[in-house]
């Protein structure tokens, strides 16, 4: 019997993702910003996303096992990887290939019940991308690597783990299971870092992998209520690690949409929960009272958008609370 399972991640720049000089043309409209991708894929669907510049670069890691008489007797791989090109606005519109770097496979290692699999896919925009680096000759033209790597396991009852465990800093990573559903996204990007550090020698094509900090997927209300947040084009904040945006049993005030970065949530002192992109917070405080039910603290470098409370549908608001009750799990 044959068994094929797969793991995507899509990887696409935020709008506001990027800093200092290199957002100019972004500013200008030369370059541009990506719409947020489906909360669904289909992977056989890819190279149509590719080429209608739906991302920056996908890694499609698809593998296949064969079991008989209840073991595994043999496994493979069947992904590749998707490298974008770089759309401009130069009076006439320009579309630069990418550039595609070979995909990275392990051997696939089987171990008793289990068959485990691991592939690194990416590349650098054809465009060039003046930057300074970290090291001589402290000035490099191309563009940094961009880059996942994910990892399968695959039992032989058909059950998949589904894992990124490493990723460039930029742009934003997206991962979605086997049905195409966006199971988890990468809860920091840092462009900054990516332009002046990771050249290409500092990739896994010269052995080195970088941990992704990953974030849980936020709830379709909160998906829904962050696209009309954001197209009303809110106040943006940033908040310093350590800081608090929240603090339990004062007055609320305005609601947040967290845009990047990662925030730990307490309640009478006890850790519950940690929120990434797209979560909504502070809305407790609107409906219940005024006061702030939990404490809201940076756990890295933030930036959110700060929207009034009233701006909000209510009956939304309810339903984004439901889910965060959280102080119930201290009882």
């Amino acid at each position: 019997m044959r068994i094929e399972r797969s793991v995507t991640s899509i990887s696409w720049i935020p709008s506001e993702a990027m800093s200092g000089p290199m957002r100019v043309p972004m500013d200008l409209g030369i370059g541009h910003y990506d719409q947020a991708p489906p909360d669904h894929i289909d992977p056989d669907e890819l190279e149509r996303m590719r080429v209608a510049d739906m991302f920056r670069f996908a890694n499609h890691l698809a593998v296949w096992i064969d079991v008989e008489d209840g073991e595994i007797v043999g496994g493979g791989y069947l992904g590749d990887g998707y490298v974008g090109s770089t759309t401009a606005k130069l009076g006439l519109r320009i579309s630069i290939p990418g550039v595609s770097f070979p995909l990275i496979q392990a051997p696939p290692k089987i171990e008793g019940r289990s068959a485990q699999f691991v592939q690194t896919a990416g590349g650098r925009t054809g465009a060039p991308l003046p930057r300074k680096i970290d090291r001589p000759p402290f000035i490099r033209m191309t563009a940094p690597t961009a880059w996942t790597t994910l990892r399968i396991t695959v039992d032989m009852e058909g059950r998949a783990e589904c894992e990124l465990i490493g990723a460039s800093p930029f742009p934003r990573h997206w991962i979605y299971d086997s049905a195409g559903e966006v199971t988890a996204k990468s809860g920091l990007i840092d462009f900054s870092t990516w332009t002046r550090v990771h050249d290409h020698d500092r990739t896994p094509w010269h052995d080195f992998e970088r941990q992704a900090l990953m974030s849980d997927v936020e709830s379709q209300v909160e998906r829904e209520l962050s696209r009309s947040v954001m197209s009303a084009r809110p106040t943006l904040i940033s908040v310093a690690q350590g800081s608090s945006l929240i603090r339990q049993g004062e007055p609320g005030g305005p609601i947040f949409l967290i845009l990047d970065g990662m925030l730990g949530v307490s309640v009478d002192g006890v850790d519950v929960a940690e929120l990434g992109p797209g979560a909504i917070v502070g809305e407790r405080a609107v409906l219940e009272g005024g006061t702030a039910t939990a404490s809201v603290v940076a756990l890295t470098a933030v930036r959110a958008a700060r929207i009034p409370a009233e701006s909000l549908d209510r009956s939304s608001l309810e339903e984004v609370a439901s889910g965060h009750r959280r102080e119930e799990s201290v009882n």
